[in-house]
């Protein structure tokens, strides 16, 4: 008897400077109900869903972007967006800034099951940019000043029927974060992302080669893991900074099975078997019987290259 579960990618268009968290829930409300309308009992959101990617702005006093950052969750602001999907029978994820009761601050996914309870948390590892002001760069990506490295690791939880996992943006391309997960059985991993369309440091590399890359990531490691991973974009010209769309939903076998086709809010859906996971588990990705530990040692043991002498 098969698993499937609609899930939904719930992309999301631009978030101005300007504009309020409660003008952003009301758009994710609106995203939640097409995705129930069209079926899906899961829907996923993304990075930094409720305000603008404000790490490409430098400010010497870091406490100056705090305004930014969520204390609590949920709180008066999100309150009714978990009320909404709770009404909608829908369980969730998404992205925020999270400041901790002793201020570390944190890029934070949860996931919240349909009954509004948050059941799983996850602080991003992969931590892409720089932490000082860089003239040279065309736009500043300042994540490495303004939060630090996710200390959760990579765990995994059942939810509603499966095993879901979650990565942010930057994690997808680090084959390391699929395999920990792997490692744990995972059937759905959850990406949000806000990239840029422009590469800050070279000319070379267009629009079309980042999307490239982004889903030779992300199939590459749905495909290594046999895993289902759902990947959204928050898209479009925030404050004159522009992200590229082209959230997905790709199968154990990496395929893309569904994609966005624009840079606003948008809602496609897939109905996903879970136990599609089960065939490449138990075949060429049988951990168990094929990986050789033995000689992974530099993976854990060193971080930058050391060249043979």
């Amino acid at each position: 008897m098969s698993r499937i579960m609609t899930i939904a990618a719930a992309q999301m268009g631009p978030i101005q400077k300007a504009d309020s968290r409660e003008d952003v829930i009301q758009r994710m409300c609106a995203l939640l109900r097409d995705a129930h309308a069209k079926g899906a009992s899961f829907v996923v959101f993304p990075e930094l869903a409720l305000t603008t990617f404000f790490p490409r702005w430098y400010h010497e006093d870091v406490s100056e972007a705090d305004h930014w950052f969520e204390r609590d969750m949920p709180n008066a602001a999100t309150r009714p967006l978990f009320d909404c999907a709770r009404s909608l029978g829908l369980g969730m994820t998404f992205g925020y800034a999270e400041m901790t009761p002793d201020g570390q601050r944190f890029n934070t996914s949860i996931l919240v099951d349909p009954s509004g309870e948050i059941v799983g948390k996850y602080r991003k590892v992969h931590l892409p940019g720089h932490a000082e002001f860089d003239p040279e760069r065309a736009h500043q990506h300042l994540e490495k000043r303004y939060f630090e490295p996710g200390d959760l690791g990579f765990p995994v939880w059942r939810f509603m029927g499966g095993i879901f996992g979650m990565m942010i943006c930057n994690d997808r391309r680090w084959p390391e974060a699929y395999r920990v997960m792997g490692l744990q059985g995972v059937e759905v991993i959850t990406l949000g992302f806000n990239t840029p369309s422009a590469n800050s440091q070279t000319a070379g590399e267009d629009t079309a080669q980042r999307i490239f890359h982004h889903k030779l990531s992300v199939q590459a490691g749905a495909y290594q893991n046999s895993a289902w991973v759902v990947a959204v974009a928050k898209a479009g010209v925030e404050d004159g900074h522009a992200l590229f769309g082209a959230s997905i939903i790709v199968d154990p076998n990496g395929e893309i099975v569904a994609e966005t086709q624009t840079e606003e809010d948008e809602v496609v859906v897939h109905p996903c078997d879970l136990d599609a996971t089960a065939f490449g588990k138990q075949t060429i990705f049988d951990f168990a019987r094929h990986r050789r530990t033995e000689h992974y040692g530099r993976i854990t043991s060193q971080t930058g290259v050391i060249l043979p002498e």
